[in-house]
């Protein structure tokens, strides 16, 4: 746990990129209306989850309002409540709603983290930026290594950033690479590896994902890696009221 937190910190230190630090602190200090009262977390936003934990999901970059608002991944934005939501649908998360980093939410056998951890402008980080901020990826992957036994992509972004992050880890990825698609799996050295698409409003909004289908993704990965849910069952596999 102590070399998890360590690299957390440094991640939090970070300053690598110009644009993603000019463009990260401007946010934090004009802020949105709705949160004149905040004071930003502005910086990096480093991983969330248990030290321990046997299911990984990767997304793309903090958003400007809401991890680098809040300070932890997905959290304070409409693409977190969706995923907050189908995580304790399935049993993976405490409760359904990620509003501050301090509100009592807990993961149960799964960590979430991004490529990218600076909020970008646009929501769209750079080639560069990607590659300068892998290495925290690859050092995450090798620290989680001992546990982890499945890993679900959000994105085409999040999949093209984190293929070669599981190489320098030292998993062997297929040749060619594996083409991203919602429902994609890749068998890596004992780790499952699955795609997903974004929780994204452009996604969620049109019906590109629904919350049946993010259920089913974080279902069956939680059920590859053997996560218990709330209960110390495995309630991945239960299906969720949908009302």
């Amino acid at each position: 746990m102590n070399a998890l937190a360590e690299l957390d910190r440094r991640i939090a230190g970070c300053r690598a990129c110009p644009r993603l630090v000019d463009w990260r602190e401007e946010v934090a200090r004009t802020k949105r209306a709705a949160f004149a009262d905040w004071t930003y977390w502005g910086r990096p936003v480093p991983g969330f989850g248990p030290a321990d934990a046997r299911m990984l999901i990767v997304g793309l970059a903090p958003a400007a309002h809401g991890g680098n608002r809040t300070g932890r991944m997905f959290t304070g934005d409409r693409s977190g409540d969706v995923l907050y939501q189908a995580l304790y649908d399935v049993g993976l998360a405490s409760q359904p709603t990620a509003v501050t980093a301090d509100d009592g939410l807990e993961l149960y056998g799964v960590r979430i983290t991004s490529p990218v951890h600076c909020a970008p402008p646009a929501n769209k980080p750079t080639p560069g930026e990607r590659d300068t901020c892998r290495p925290w990826l690859v050092q995450e992957l090798n620290l989680l290594r001992p546990t982890l036994r499945s890993v679900v992509v959000l994105g085409a972004f999040g999949w093209q950033a984190a293929l070669p992050a599981f190489t320098e880890a030292g998993w062997s990825v297929p040749r060619p690479r594996p083409v991203f698609g919602h429902g994609a799996r890749v068998p890596l050295d004992g780790l499952e590896l699955f795609g997903c698409f974004h929780v994204s409003q452009r996604n969620t909004f049109t019906g590109k994902l629904t919350p049946a289908m993010l259920r089913d993704v974080l279902g069956t990965a939680a059920e590859a890696a053997g996560v218990r849910g709330r209960s110390g069952e495995n309630e991945a596999t239960r299906a969720p009221y949908d009302g």
